[in-house]
């Protein structure tokens, strides 16, 4: 039986293999009993009522449960791709196949070398190989994937690969950044506005005239 472990740290994403030990990193595959419920509904985000796990003292930045992972899926048999955004702990569903979401990390911003990464389950429902039993979900991946380096762990499947594109999340300091950068020029308007306007051209005409009458007087 094939065993697949889904913790692959890769420099400097070091919270990944606390996380992921909580989750329960590795997985057997081609087995049942580890397969969770697969959603009813199809192309839905749903709730896998998951307990949000978070590496103690380390986690910083967007709480694990507010933040978005952005995931590619393909099916190879009909070439079709999907953009998949989910919250940690929502699954959705496409007629066979299953996406899971139990976490997202990026590197901080002062970090050397930027990568993204999410905690992925993918589940299908087919006949397992080899056998002629009828078709069940199965759970054929369970682990850590990265953008940056998508072979340090590979969705090994006929039809189905799942990839990451983003993790949506903010780190301490960064929202401020942005406010500043998205309101300078909001005080820039303000001290134009407050600045002294071009004197009414009837004061200076009201001081001539009443020279030339004090004159002839």
């Amino acid at each position: 039986m094939t065993r697949r472990c889904g913790m692959t740290p890769r420099r400097s994403l070091l919270l990944m293999p606390l996380i992921a030990a909580s989750l329960g990193g590795c997985d057997m595959l081609g087995t049942t009993s580890d397969a969770p419920p697969a959603p009813a509904k199809t192309g839905k985000a749903q709730p896998t009522n998951d307990k949000i796990a978070v590496a103690e003292g380390n986690s910083i930045g967007t709480p694990m449960a507010e933040r978005v992972a952005v995931l590619g899926l393909l099916n190879k048999r009909n070439g079709q791709t999907r953009d998949i955004e989910l919250k940690p702990g929502e699954a959705i569903r496409f007629g066979k196949v299953v996406v899971r979401l139990r976490a997202c990390e990026k590197t901080a911003p002062w970090e050397t070398y930027p990568d993204q990464g999410a905690f992925v389950q993918l589940l299908v429902n087919e006949r397992p190989p080899g056998t002629s039993e009828a078709e069940r979900w199965r759970q054929v991946f369970s682990g850590w994937l990265f953008k940056e380096n998508p072979a340090a762990n590979v969705v090994e499947h006929p039809i189905y690969d799942v990839w990451v594109k983003s993790c949506k999340m903010s780190f301490p300091g960064e929202e401020e950044a942005l406010e500043e950068k998205s309101g300078d020029a909001a005080p820039a308007a303000k001290a134009r506005s407050r600045a002294p306007q071009t004197p009414a051209p009837a004061a200076p005409a009201a001081d001539e005239g009443d020279g030339a009458d004090t004159t002839e007087a």
